[in-house]
């Protein structure tokens, strides 16, 4: 029996994707939100997929602030956009 893929959902395009392909963005119980690359921070998690298109769609329906229930701060998305473009750059 295959082993089961877990997925998440986009908060850009809003497709269902397996987990190892998303960035997640965190939020502690601090009320902190940072970026967590490997999927092990403590915290409510939001997925995006690692494509601008995506990252600007999310930004632009307010996806995180949903997802998070709080304003999101300017540099929260800065350091996604340099993510993605780290990530497209080591492909």
């Amino acid at each position: 029996m295959p082993k089961k893929i877990p997925l998440r959902q986009c908060l850009g395009c809003r497709e269902m994707k397996p987990k190892r392909e998303l960035i997640r963005a965190v939020k502690s119980p601090e009320g902190e939100i940072s970026l967590d690359f490997r999927g092990k921070k403590p915290g409510r998690g939001a997925y995006v997929c690692p494509d601008s298109q995506c990252l600007a769609k999310a930004r632009k329906s307010k996806g995180l602030e949903r997802a998070f229930s709080m304003a999101i701060p300017p540099e929260v998305y800065e350091a996604l956009e340099a993510q993605m473009k780290q990530e497209q750059n080591n492909e």
